[in-house]
């Protein structure tokens, strides 16, 4: 009888048992199930990311595997991070471009040393109309500062002479590059003959018919190039007066018309600039009024601002571009049609504007050359 051992009071035989046998699941934590880690295929532990204290590990994953839709919302865009980086990383290599580069980058051409020189070349035109004028009215005394001064003068207007002669023979073989398109243009498009045998080509087209269907502006840039050439020679020396001045006056006309070219397309691209901005505005007006946010909709958003910006900054250039057109318009109407009232003052003001004016469109693309 000493062996039954009667609900809620332990035998000593048991207790004996248990101090004899203590079982190894009654030090395991209840944390979880463990088997034998001497059997033949033990389980694998469950990592420690899932596991949480005070769950099993199977409550643990699918508690983890639920609560993962509300750590990682649907809604993340990573390309405003990605845009905003490269933003920075343009920001800071513009700002690591010092003026020097874009210095050196400009006169590194003949056509920038052209523009660099006329700018020096107005610069003294304008200082000499503006010095003439004072002495005029405010006339210097004594006989020293007076023949500084003529001496001074006689200087600028020979610097000023000699520069104009400089750029013009920088200048020289221009008309090599609409030479090259339009021949470009011919060795590229050959014609087919209506009859014979099929898909064989016909003798190529002639050179001239290539010229005759060129683009306009393509043939005033060759034809005005060509006339500069010839007035350059005359002043040279290699050819006469007067075949350089006729050259010259007609190299004046083929500048005017050009210019009204250049005017007409730039109006034209103002005008689709100016559209196009406007539709993106109305884009972002009825975004905005329906509701939507760069949270909600961050990659449109962005896009639709960044489109505004760049045509914002388009539309700006092709401003400048008009007003130093229109420079070069007032400046040659007085070569063309002989105007005399003001010549001076006005050629000296234009020219220096318009040289200014290219400065700044030709520095504009050089930061994303260098």
């Amino acid at each position: 009888m000493s062996d039954i051992a009667f609900p809620g009071h332990p035998s000593s035989s048991s207790q004996h048992d248990e101090g004899l046998y203590r079982l190894t699941f009654d030090s395991m934590p209840t944390s979880g199930f463990q088997m034998n880690p001497q059997s033949a295929h033990p389980p694998r532990t469950p990592r420690t990311s899932v596991m949480t204290s005070g769950t099993t590990p199977f409550n643990s994953q699918v508690d983890s595997n639920k609560e993962e839709p509300e750590d990682h919302p649907a809604d993340v865009e990573v390309e405003p991070d990605v845009d905003e980086e490269e933003s920075q990383e343009r920001a800071a290599t513009k700002s690591q471009i010092h003026v020097q580069d874009i210095c050196r980058e400009f006169v590194k051409t003949s056509s920038g040393r052209d523009k660099a020189f006329k700018i020096i070349q107005y610069s003294m035109k304008a200082y000499l109309v503006f010095h003439r004028t004072i002495l005029r009215r405010v006339p210097l005394r004594g006989t020293k500062k007076r023949a500084f001064e003529v001496e001074l003068l006689q200087r600028l207007e020979s610097t000023v002479s000699g520069l104009s002669l400089t750029r013009k023979c920088l200048i020289m073989f221009n008309w090599l590059t609409p030479l090259t398109s339009i021949l470009a243009e011919h060795s590229a498009s050959p014609v087919y003959s209506a009859g014979g045998a099929k898909g064989a080509p016909s003798p190529r087209k002639p050179l001239l018919h290539t010229f005759l269907h060129a683009p306009p502006p393509i043939l005033l840039e060759l034809v005005q190039a060509v006339a500069d050439d010839v007035s350059t020679c005359s002043k040279l020396g290699l050819l006469g007066r007067p075949t350089g001045e006729r050259a010259g006056r007609f190299a004046d006309w083929c500048w005017f018309a050009s210019t009204l070219v250049d005017l007409v397309e730039n109006n034209v691209e103002i005008g689709m600039i100016t559209n196009s901005r406007r539709a993106v505005e109305s884009r972002l007006y009825a975004e905005s009024m329906a509701g939507a946010t760069a949270k909600s909709t961050p990659h449109n958003t962005k896009v639709d601002d960044r489109e505004l910006k760049l045509l914002q900054r388009q539309a700006y250039w092709l401003q400048v571009q008009r007003t130093k057109l229109l420079m070069d318009l007032i400046f040659v109407s007085y070569d063309v049609f002989r105007w005399q009232r003001g010549r001076e003052a006005v050629k000296a003001l234009t020219g220096l504007a318009s040289a200014l004016l290219r400065y700044s469109l030709r520095t504009s693309l050089l930061p994303h050359v260098l």
